[in-house]
C-alpha cells in the first residue's frame, strides 16, 4: 500500500510576539506565501495571541494552534490551557511534550501522552515532540530516549481509527534547537526512519514526523528531501516570515 502524507510545516513562535510584531509578521508571511506553492502550514503562538492571530488568519490556508494543551479536560488547574478551550479558539494543532516544557515544567513522558489524547479527543492534530539531549547523543542513546518517549504514546495511540493521520511527530534533538547547529542528513534520516517503524508496528501508517532544531531557509531543501521527513516544526525562522515562506516551499516541492 501507497501512503501519502502531505508535507507540513509548523511554526513555533514560543515566548514571543506583540499585537503589532504579531499583525506585521503574518501580513508579511500571507503575501510570501501567495507568491510561492505551499504545503500544509500552522504558526503556535503564545496563548495570549491566539485570538488576534486567528482573526488575521481566517479564511486562509493557514492553520493555527498553541504551544502546549493541559491533559485534564476540565477543573481546578489554575493557569492551565484545556484542549476544548483551544477549539473554541479555533486551533488545528497543539505542540505537546516539546523539549522546553519537558525541561522547564517537568512534564514526564506519559503526561505528554495524555495530553495528545486530550487534544485528539477534542478534535486537536497533537505535535508530540520527541528528542535527545547533548549529553545523550554523545553516549550514543539516542534510539533508546525516543523508543522511551514514544512508548507510552504508542500505546495509547496504537489503534487510531484513520490510521494515525490525526497525529504529528516531531523529532528535535535538544542539542540542536536554537544552537544553529543540525545533524547530518543520514543522521536525521536514520533517526526518521527509526521512529517510522515503530509508528507502523502501531499501525500509525499515516502519521506525519517532522523534523525540529535549526531548520532554515537554507538548509530546509536538504532536510525535507529525506525520504521519512514529512515537514519541519519550525522555531526561530518561524520569526521571519520570509525565511519560513522559503521553508514553505521546500516543503511544497517534496509534495511534487
Amino acid at each position: 500500500m501507497t501512503v501519502v502524507r502531505t508535507p507540513l510545516v509548523v511554526g513555533n513562535w514560543k515566548m514571543n510576539g506583540s499585537f503589532e510584531a504579531n499583525r506585521a509578521l503574518i501580513e508579511a508571511l500571507l503575501i510570501a506565501l501567495a507568491q510561492k506553492t505551499a504545503p500544509d502550514v500552522g504558526v503556535c503562538p503564545p496563548f495570549p495571541y491566539l485570538p488576534q492571530v486567528g482573526a488575521l488568519l481566517a479564511g486562509t490556508n493557514v492553520r493555527w494552534g498553541a504551544q502546549t494543551v493541559c491533559e485534564h479536560r476540565t477543573g481546578a488547574y489554575t493557569g492551565q490551557v484545556s484542549a476544548s478551550m483551544l477549539r473554541d479558539l479555533g486551533c488545528t494543532y497543539a505542540i505537546v511534550g516539546h523539549s522546553e516544557r519537558r525541561q522547564f515544567c517537568g512534564e514526564t513522558d506519559e503526561q505528554v501522552s495524555l495530553q495528545a489524547v486530550a487534544a485528539l479527543d477534542s478534535g486537536l492534530t497533537p505535535i508530540i515532540c520527541v528528542g535527545e539531549s547533548a549529553e545523550e547523543e554523545a553516549a550514543g542513546k539516542t534510539l533508546a530516549v525516543i523508543d522511551r518517549q514514544l512508548a507510552p504514546v504508542l500505546a495509547t495511540l496504537a489503534g487510531v481509527a484513520d490510521e494515525g493521520k490525526g497525529v504529528v511527530i516531531a523529532y528535535e534533538p535538544v542539542w540542536a534547537i536554537g544552537t544553529g547547529k543540525t545533524p547530518t542528513p543520514e543522521g536525521v534520516q536514520a533517526v526518521h526512519a527509526h521512529i517510522r517503524e515503530r509508528l507502523m508496528a502501531a499501525g500509525l501508517v499515516q502519521t506525519r514526523i517532522l523534523y525540529g532544531g535549526s531548520v532554515k531557509g537554507s538548509n530546509a531543501a536538504t532536510l525535507f528531501a529525506l525520504p521519512d521527513v514529512d515537514g519541519g516544526l519550525i522555531g526561530g525562522a518561524a520569526l521571519d516570515a520570509l525565511d519560513f515562506s522559503t521553508i514553505c516551499t521546500a516543503a511544497a516541492i517534496r509534495a511534487v
